[in-house]
């Protein structure tokens, strides 16, 4: 299964290569020595890359002590230190604690990001994993959001909790709750709005959801995922610190980076907002969505 999907990841990744790691094999193999001039050439490659100015500079800045620490003086043999440096910067302290049950995972994002497809996704995968999987109905005021999300706990074979359009989210996750204790679920994953326009709005609204979980669901590991779209490069995490200001967020899904050039992204979201990406998407189909393996996604680069 892991060779499968990193397999799938090496090609899902083909564009952000061309963008990214062949364009710096080409350059190195173009410098007979190491200097100032070469770090700024890698510097432009990595920023053109989504990599973000902040973590590029850091990246920078360790790659030079690491080149200084192992003595090396021939250029291509800068490839394999840059790898490792990269694994470094994405590597989250903490694991996903995927066995811990009973769980609740409210999920966040703005339409068109791919959150309710990840939704099913997601839940398709906990119950390849034996889990006992429901979903939450809560984004109730977009328009389809409740059929998209029953399409999906179909496809996946997963029950929906949901009410009418325009309903309250928190009376629903509080229904979804009721479901969960009672049918002994493994893991409830609650579909949230994310209407960013009104900053306000969603503030209260996820706040009323979370005293409903503290009440409640207190004894279920909680995590809130925010998903963002590889595609739109570093305009993802300018919303990601968007919303964190409206709540604390435990990890990232990042979708669709078998069809961008952007991936270098994944690299600056960690290092930048100190949040993990747990998940990411890598193709249509409902399999193609896996927990995230920083080693994984730079050898796959690599």
């Amino acid at each position: 299964m892991f060779n499968n999907f990193f397999e799938k990841l090496k090609t899902g990744l083909q564009k952000t290569k061309r963008e990214f790691t062949d364009k710096i094999d080409s350059m190195l193999n173009g410098y007979m020595t190491i200097d100032e001039e070469l770090y700024e050439e890698l510097e432009e490659i990595l920023i053109t890359s989504d990599i973000g100015v902040e973590t590029t500079l850091d990246i920078i800045n360790r790659l030079k002590q690491r080149v200084k620490e192992k003595r090396i003086n021939t250029p291509t043999d800068i490839y394999p230190c840059l790898e490792e440096v990269l694994i470094e910067c994405m590597r989250a302290k903490d694991v996903n604690d995927t066995e811990a049950t009973p769980q609740i995972i409210l999920v966040i994002g703005v339409n068109g990001v791919g959150k309710t497809t990840s939704i099913g996704k997601m839940a398709n995968m906990y119950k390849a994993q034996g889990k006992k999987v429901l979903l939450a109905a809560a984004d109730t005021f977009r328009a389809a959001a409740i059929d998209q999300l029953q399409i999906w706990g179909k496809r996946a074979g997963v029950d929906v909790i949901s009410h009418q359009e325009g309903a309250d989210p928190a009376a629903v996750v509080f229904d979804a709750i009721q479901a969960a204790k009672a049918r002994k679920v493994d893991v409830l994953i609650c579909d949230t709005a994310g209407r960013l326009h009104n900053k306000k709005n969603l503030m209260e609204e996820l706040g009323k959801i979370n005293r409903v979980v503290d009440r409640e669901f207190s004894e279920a590991k909680r995590e809130t995922l925010l998903v963002l779209d590889a595609t739109t490069g570093q305009n993802a995490i300018s919303q990601a610190k968007q919303f964190m200001e409206v709540c604390p967020l435990t990890g990232i899904i990042l979708t669709k980076l078998d069809g961008t050039a952007k991936g270098g992204v994944a690299i600056s979201i960690k290092n930048t907002l100190n949040i993990p990406v747990k998940y990411i998407g890598v193709g249509e189909a409902i399999e193609d969505f896996q927990e995230f393996d920083a080693e994984g996604f730079v050898k796959a680069l690599f």
